[in-house]
């Protein structure tokens, strides 16, 4: 059997004869303790740091204006609202159990409190989806919304790949399936959700319903970073397991992706297209832009030609943009067989 698909082991809380660097984030040798000034990758302790200065809780938004204005949108907008808040909490709610199910895999400590902490942010997420609808609509409704999200065909489309791929490894948790786990975590995390973003961008643009937007901009603040922590966890994967750096997976990654951004315009075309001020064609090349963000961050090419310019600058206006500007690229000195990520790779996708 090759070793790409040889089953992982659970790592034990506590190895004393190992050292405590990790010599590896599968299948190495870590005592378990954690000492951030003795990591592999001391990278990741910039990245922890980020994260945890994000921290933010739903309640410190005050919703009384989204309330008071909540009667003025149009039917439309409301049930677009609606929708577009329970399918986004749908595919939160697979992230902070599949986020806890890796930790139990890695051996790198480091990248288990970063798991952990990005983990413990996709329940602040759900969470605030939740708040949003408690403000606005009472509980049966907001029962019947999670239920259509539940039997939305398109919906269900979506979620199924990635469900498929995050049950595989929970079933048979290989190096080969956390790879690819990792792919469509991206996809998630970096592609599925900006229909939505967007849909509530447009209405703050016309002043209506700021207060959910700034918990949107939270939200894709906090997005934008795990996608990028996972694509370098992706990256450090295939250069520490070489025998998955084939040419077989840099497609599965480019075929992973770009159906993820199909998808995506599927979904737009779906739940955007009665949206005044959204152009479903910008919003296509806009997916296929942030695309191309991915690639380059997991340091390959770009995918989609004549799409390193974002076609809805508007919506950067309405973004948090306090982002984190690392840079960093960890594979200085690695060699590979994929084309080394470029000065432009970041957090700057908007």
């Amino acid at each position: 059997m090759s070793t790409i698909n040889q089953p992982l082991t659970k790592i034990k809380l506590l190895n004393p004869t190992y050292p405590n660097k990790s010599t590896g984030i599968i299948n190495g040798e870590s005592s378990g303790l954690l000492n951030w000034n003795d990591i592999a990758y001391p990278q990741m302790y910039d990245l922890y740091q980020t994260l945890l200065a994000n921290f933010w809780k739903a309640q410190e938004i005050n919703m009384q204006d989204d309330i008071k204005q909540w009667d003025s949108l149009t039917d439309v907008e409301k049930d677009i609202f609606l929708r577009v808040n329970t399918q986004l909490a749908s595919l939160d709610s697979l992230q902070t159990p599949t986020m806890s199910h890796v930790m139990d895999y890695v051996t790198d400590s480091s990248f288990k409190a970063i798991f952990a902490v990005i983990s413990q942010q996709e329940a602040v997420h759900n969470e605030s989806y939740s708040y949003v609808l408690s403000s606005l609509i009472p509980l049966r409704e907001q029962n019947e919304r999670f239920n259509q999200a539940k039997e939305d065909p398109i919906v269900k489309k979506r979620n199924e790949i990635i469900l498929e791929s995050y049950e595989a490894f929970r079933q048979d948790p290989t190096p080969q399936r956390l790879f690819e786990l990792g792919i469509n975590s991206i996809n998630l995390e970096g592609i599925y959700f900006y229909a939505g973003f967007a849909f509530f961008y447009n209405l703050a643009r016309q002043q209506k319903m700021l207060k959910t937007s700034t918990m949107i901009s939270y939200i894709q603040r906090d997005e934008m970073q795990h996608a990028y922590f996972i694509a370098q966890f992706v990256r450090i994967l295939l250069t520490e397991n070489p025998e998955l750096n084939t040419e077989e997976n840099i497609q599965y990654i480019y075929k992973a992706i770009d159906h993820a951004v199909q998808l995506e315009k599927e979904w737009s075309n779906f739940i955007l297209k009665d949206i005044e001020g959204i152009n479903l064609e910008e919003f296509h090349g806009y997916v296929e832009y942030l695309a191309n963000k991915r690639f380059r961050q997991l340091g390959l090419e770009n995918y989609y030609p004549n799409r390193e310019e974002n076609p809805m600058p508007w919506i950067h206006v309405f973004s948090d943009e306090m982002m984190n500007e690392t840079k960093s690229d960890f594979f200085e000195q690695k060699s590979r067989t994929y084309t080394k990520v470029s000065s432009s790779n970041g957090f700057d996708e908007l």
